[in-house]
């Protein structure tokens, strides 16, 4: 079986995005990056990004607006999770840490 590859997003890929990246990439059979929206993110999201995602998990519902807007095309045969976390954490805060292991997981296992 092939590696899933999953793409977390969120606005300056300061503390959300990496830390799914980090909690994700350490499993097996996945593949995991991070980037963000803003011009001002430490890694900005870019076509090759979207284009090498299975599964594409946002934080908020604005990150997805601004993915729709940017990369029309290439999300029309893409899955795209908004997980509602909202940006009151620090990176790897343990309760982020949490919610984004559940809340990955469950979407997971039905992929």
């Amino acid at each position: 079986m092939e590696n899933i590859n999953i793409l977390f997003i969120c606005s300056r890929n300061q503390w959300r995005s990496p830390t799914g990246e980090q909690i994700w990439r350490r499993q097996t059979g996945v593949n995991a990056r991070s980037a963000g929206t803003s011009p001002k993110a430490k890694r900005t999201v870019n076509m090759k990004d979207i284009q090498w995602a299975d599964i594409i998990f946002v934080m908020e519902n604005k990150h997805k607006q601004r993915l729709m807007a940017e990369f029309t095309r290439l999300l029309t045969h893409k899955t795209v999770h908004i997980l509602d976390i909202p940006d009151e954490y620090q990176y790897m805060d343990s309760e982020l840490v949490d919610i984004l292991t559940h809340s990955v997981s469950a979407y997971l296992k039905t992929a």
